[in-house]
């Protein structure tokens, strides 16, 4: 199992695939999931990117297989970046393209604020930027605190994988969240719920996909657009007909779509 020591209380569990030819040296795609979830989630992802690319996916800290800190940790977006950046250096990878779904892209666009050197481009999926001042965060809250996070993910299914998706997908996807412990659920959704990133995204320069699904309960295209309008070099994809998180629902979509968009930024550079 793929693991690496980053600090006294963290054992990083990660997933490295390259497919592509070996006579080659690839570039590395780096896929970090959201809150409750792990490298599973991106499971439709691997293949359709690992034939060129080197795809390296991580369980962020307290999540999948990786170590769950002591009580009291300090969680902060910053420190999940730091995480990230920690597993950059270990597997020798100098600048990466960062694909991040939920949190994980909110964490995402941390990363590039504070390390912008490390990255080729960003793409977000279904992420929030702002958690300040919305309820839902809140509601989030109270419901793993009464009802446990199987609960929790159950309620908001809907949310995360089309309604019209087969019933296994729903089940399978409620039982990955379900393995999180409730108390990192719990610090996650309290710390998240102060955070607002309004003010860093206009320092964000590296190039920007912001991908969102036509029917996107959660994350409208017109709330994704707010985000795109507040950063220089960030555009929003919007893929036809897909609903629930789009990453989930529509992954060839959003992987031809970021396909085109990495094949503009390299016409773009060499123009």
């Amino acid at each position: 199992m793929p693991t690496v020591q980053l600090d006294p209380t963290l054992e990083m569990y990660y997933e490295d695939d390259d497919y592509t030819d070996p006579w080659r040296t690839p570039e590395a795609v780096v896929l970090h999931h959201g809150n409750a979830k792990n490298t599973q989630l991106w499971y439709a992802w691997v293949p359709l990117l690992a034939r060129q690319y080197r795809v390296v996916r991580l369980d962020a800290r307290g999540f999948g297989r990786s170590s769950v800190p002591p009580e009291g940790y300090d969680w902060s977006l910053s420190n999940f970046a730091g995480d990230l950046l920690g597993l950059l250096d270990f597997l020798g990878l100098d600048r990466v393209h960062l694909i991040g779904e939920t949190v994980g892209g909110t964490i995402s666009l941390r990363f590039a604020h504070e390390h912008p050197e490390r990255l080729k481009s960003l793409t977000v999926c279904t992420s929030p930027y702002k958690f300040a001042g919305v309820s839902t965060y809140q509601d989030y809250y109270r419901l793993v605190q009464e009802s446990g996070v199987p609960a929790w993910a159950r309620e908001t299914g809907n949310r995360r994988v089309d309604p019209d998706a087969d019933p296994e997908h729903h089940e399978w996807y409620i039982q990955q969240m379900s393995q999180t412990s409730k108390r990192v659920v719990l610090e996650t959704l309290a710390y998240l719920s102060t955070q607002d990133l309004s003010d860093i995204l206009p320092q964000i320069a590296t190039p920007t996909m912001i991908l969102v699904g036509e029917n996107s309960v959660g994350n409208t295209p017109e709330r994704t657009q707010s985000m795109a309008d507040l950063m220089p070099n960030a555009r929003v994809v919007e893929i036809p007909g897909a609903g629930g998180y789009v990453q989930h629902s529509a992954p060839e979509k959003c992987v031809a779509a970021w396909h085109e968009f990495i094949g503009r930024l390299s016409h773009e550079t060499k123009s």
